[in-house]
């Protein structure tokens, strides 16, 4: 009998020893903290979504002078994203057949950490860190050129995300964009959108054909008319002094590569220093049929 009883109670002593120890464990892993999203876009875009309950900026400091602008380049469109029409929240949505002609003012909200490292709507990998939107009806991806009406700030963006799903909003740009245009501090600003589009000829040159310059130009900034991007640097030469003689200004040719690997020869005029000077250039060219420049800042 004592035997017995022996081996009960240690039976019984082992088993509330696993009872404590399972409470001890989920207690390590209820109060370890949660995991964040992604450190980079490169990491598995769908570990830990959305984890983050609300959007925030990064906890560093961004320099966005070190960000590469967005270089419209002509575009390749699958059916990734661009359905005829989808709907978000009971309300449907028409994608548009080509954003040719596009101009709109309205509001821009920003989205970074929480959505960071994520897919987009046509499965490319959202960075923050990046020149990037989302717009609920332009055709993605595609290319804007947006302007904060409150600073006259501007820049060009690549649309390859749908929302923001607000009414009162009319795009989302990238933490990045939002800082560099000012508003990031405060979450939204009204903004001026106009389409970029890109023509590509057989000779492979590049072109754009939608875009006046904007008006407001601030003197701390050293603004520039870009006129076209080249594939060949003969062809960027050839456009560079058409454009000379119909103008004052000289144009310069610099060089970039696209993230494709592609190397543009673009073609600029500038620095400008009013809206004025931008506009009397601008309106010399197109009068010349020598393309439609659009208005960068560095």
């Amino acid at each position: 009998m004592i035997g017995s009883a022996a081996v009960r109670t240690s039976s019984w002593c082992k088993s509330f020893c696993i009872v404590v120890l399972m409470i001890a464990l989920e207690a390590c892993r209820s109060s370890a903290p949660l995991v964040n999203e992604p450190s980079s876009p490169q990491d598995n875009p769908n570990s830990g979504r959305y984890i983050i309950k609300q959007d925030k900026a990064p906890n560093r400091t961004v320099d966005v002078s070190r960000i590469a602008d967005v270089v419209p380049t002509p575009l390749n469109r699958g059916a990734a994203g661009n359905p005829r029409s989808y709907e978000i929240f009971g309300k449907t949505y028409e994608v548009m057949d080509s954003e040719r002609g596009y101009a709109e003012i309205g509001t821009a909200s920003w989205y970074g950490e929480k959505f960071h490292g994520h897919k987009t709507s046509n499965g490319e990998i959202f960075d923050m860190y990046a020149f990037s939107a989302a717009h609920k009806s332009l055709p993605i991806p595609s290319f804007l050129h947006v302007t904060n009406l409150d600073n006259d700030q501007s820049l060009v963006v690549r649309v390859n995300d749908r929302g923001p799903f607000h009414e009162d909003r009319l795009i989302d740009l990238s933490y990045a964009a939002a800082l560099k245009l000012g508003y990031a501090d405060r979450g939204t600003t009204r903004v001026a959108l106009r389409s970029i589009v890109v023509d590509d000829s057989e000779s492979g040159d590049i072109r754009v054909r939608s875009i006046p310059p904007m008006s407001g130009l601030r003197a701390s900034d050293k603004k520039y008319l870009q006129l076209g991007a080249f594939a060949s640097r003969e062809s960027a030469q050839k456009h560079a002094a058409e454009v000379a003689r119909v103008t004052s200004k000289s144009p310069t040719i610099s060089s970039v590569k696209t993230a494709t690997g592609q190397i543009l020869h673009r073609v600029r005029i500038g620095p400008l220093f009013s809206s004025r000077e931008a506009t009397e250039v601008s309106d010399r060219v197109i009068a010349a049929d020598l393309g439609t420049p659009y208005v960068i800042a560095e």
